[in-house]
């Protein structure tokens, strides 16, 4: 093509137009503000209905309890005189009161893991909602904002739900069973005498007060020996996420890894990475044995403790062995109550570090998605062309990169962007699409305007060939037949009759191959804007021109921007564009055929 024009904006300078960082993410929300949101939602009395019946469902055991307490003094009556008809007659209320608890404990069960999973699906459906608005899951990983996202969808709201549900449900049942068997053990373990400095001093419902401080100073001892725990456990899940992430690479990267031969490379950062799974690992055997070591003792002690402690009155004839028996189930209950903290430490440690991973997460993925006075994107009614205005593009700490400057690609325009590398080509293409906001300017996009950008290494879902071939449109939008055309069009035939085929098809083709389905991609979706990131550098210079022939023939209409450097392609394209880094000499400018 004779007479083709030339655009070449011109180097910013080093002194001036430096962009503005992106403004710093919310405050993290609390743990409250985590968990509240599905009983506000649309979900809201589904969930209540079955939390009331899961509740219900835990008084009716703490009912039991009660019950199987006051039948110990019964049926332990029965034993120490040897009154056989009581004792018949305790077995079979022991019976009924045994059934009943296995049937309502199942139904618990049943029903809590019903409320659990119905409770993560909508927080992980408002989670994947949010991460895919305003292309959150691309600005986390573009600036490294937090690690491993996907372990925060999965396995944090998962630990978030069951762990939150475990710990405020057993949390009531403690409260209500506390609350009984004080009354219980207040009123049969009776008052207690003793002479104090010539003074007699009685203690109402002595027992009372001696679970209560047996527990609350076990619980103090428990938590200055575990507290470490909470901080571990949230490296730990970090780390371990680490590794996890390393093994999936290789298993996507084993190809390009054989070529290079690079296993030992490989295996030393796995072991690296491990290494790290290991030596935290090891700080929470300390940690573990430490508590493990306290708790044990606790719970020694407490099965003698409560017989020590009610022994004097019992020896004096205060009260029967069924009565004593009773004290002692009773004292078990509320020194459980009391010592509902050092029960729970290990599950709250972890809650706490999901808790702490979640806040993260949500305050990022909340994050404003621009910098407020960035790169703006906007779509314009009024215009048909895809239109920039005085386009400085920065890196995200506000160092210059390039200035495009202004321009303008009409419908049916073909544009050659060129440049050095790192110059800031595909940088651009990335303003253009919206992902990058660091820089200034103003970018229109004609309203309804159907724009698709191809980047060198296209994605390809995991599903049939059709689908693939569709993406981001559902399979059904094409026909098979209009499907082998496209495939055809670009030297792709032999895969015809592979379209409802299901494979992992980034490992199955070649990078060409790759490229080649793309650009079908493109011919099917028939975009008004076609945005090209190098992508046919994988392709041999005669396929790539079968490429760029059948993109125009069939894509009239189409604007097609194209980031190349093979001199080749010139001849496709009827204006060239050539971006300058902040620091690289502009070359003359070259105006006339190409």
């Amino acid at each position: 093509m004779a007479n083709t024009p030339t655009h070449t904006p011109s180097a910013p300078q080093p002194s001036g137009d430096t962009a503005t960082p992106p403004p710093k993410p919310p405050s993290h929300p609390t743990a409250w503000q985590l968990i509240r949101p599905y009983w506000v939602s649309e979900k809201r009395w589904e969930g209540r209905r079955l939390l009331a019946l899961v509740i219900a469902l835990n008084l009716a055991v703490v009912f039991i309890n009660v019950r199987l307490n006051a039948w110990n003094a019964g049926f332990y009556d029965a034993l120490d005189k040897r009154n056989w008809p009581v004792f018949k007659s305790s077995l079979v209320e022991f019976a009924v009161l045994a059934f009943s608890f296995i049937i309502i404990a199942t139904f618990r069960t049943y029903f809590r893991q019903m409320l659990e999973i119905r409770w993560r699906q909508w927080v992980t459906d408002a989670n994947l909602t949010k991460w895919f608005a305003h292309r959150a899951y691309y600005r986390i990983e573009r600036d490294h904002l937090a690690d491993n996202p996907d372990q925060r969808i999965s396995e944090d709201i998962r630990t978030l739900v069951n762990s939150s549900l475990a710990l405020s449900l057993d949390l009531l049942t403690t409260l209500v069973s506390l609350f009984s068997f004080i009354t219980i053990l207040w009123t049969i373990s009776g008052a207690v005498s003793f002479a104090l400095a010539g003074m007699n001093v009685t203690i109402p419902g002595y027992m009372v007060w001696v679970a209560a401080l047996y527990a609350i100073v076990g619980s103090f001892l428990i938590f200055k020996v575990g507290r470490p725990l909470v901080g571990l456990s949230y490296r730990q899940q970090q780390v371990e996420a680490d590794f996890r992430f390393l093994l999936v690479r290789l298993r996507e990267s084993a190809e390009q890894v054989a070529l290079y031969r690079g296993e030992g490379a490989e295996l030393s950062r796995l072991k690296s990475a491990f290494g790290a799974v290991r030596e935290n690992w090891w700080q929470i055997m300390v940690v573990t044995k430490r508590l493990i070591f306290a708790n044990s003792i606790y719970a020694q002690i407490a099965i003698v403790f409560p017989i020590m402690a009610a022994a004097p009155r019992y020896f004096a004839g205060a009260f029967t062995l069924g009565v004593l028996m009773r004290i002692i189930d009773a004292f078990g209950q509320v020194s459980d109550g009391f010592s509902w903290f050092v029960n729970s430490f290990s599950t709250l440690a972890d809650w706490k570090a999901t808790i702490n991973r979640l806040r993260e997460f949500t305050r990022v993925i909340d994050a404003t998605p621009h910098p407020e006075d960035g790169i703006a994107v906007v779509t314009a009614s009024d215009v048909a062309a895809y239109t920039a205005a005085d386009l400085r593009l920065s890196l995200p700490n506000g160092v210059p990169l390039a200035a495009p400057g202004s321009f303008a690609f009409a419908p049916g325009s073909r544009w050659l962007v060129r440049g050095r590398s790192g110059c800031g080509k595909s940088t651009m293409l990335r303003a253009l699409a919206g992902l990058w906001p660091f820089g200034s300017g103003r970018i229109e996009v004609p309203a309804n305007a159907r724009v698709l950008f191809l980047s060198q290494q296209s994605y390809l879902p995991i599903d049939t060939l059709k689908a693939a071939l569709a993406f981001p449109s559902p399979p059904d939008t094409f026909t098979d037949a209009e499907c082998r055309q496209a495939l055809s069009a670009v030297n792709l035939g032999q895969y015809g009759d592979a379209l409802l085929t299901s494979a992992h098809w980034a490992r199955r083709f070649s990078g060409g191959e790759q490229q080649r389905l793309a650009a079908a991609r493109a011919l099917l979706q028939k975009p008004d804007f076609l945005f090209l990131d190098e992508a046919t550098s994988a392709l041999d210079v005669e396929t790539e021109e079968a490429v760029y022939d059948a993109l125009h023939a069939r894509l009239p209409d189409t604007a097609i921007v194209s980031v190349a450097h093979r001199d080749t392609l010139a001849r496709f394209h009827q204006h060239t564009m050539t971006l300058h880094a902040v620091n690289e000499i502009e070359p003359p400018r070259v105006v006339g055929a190409v």
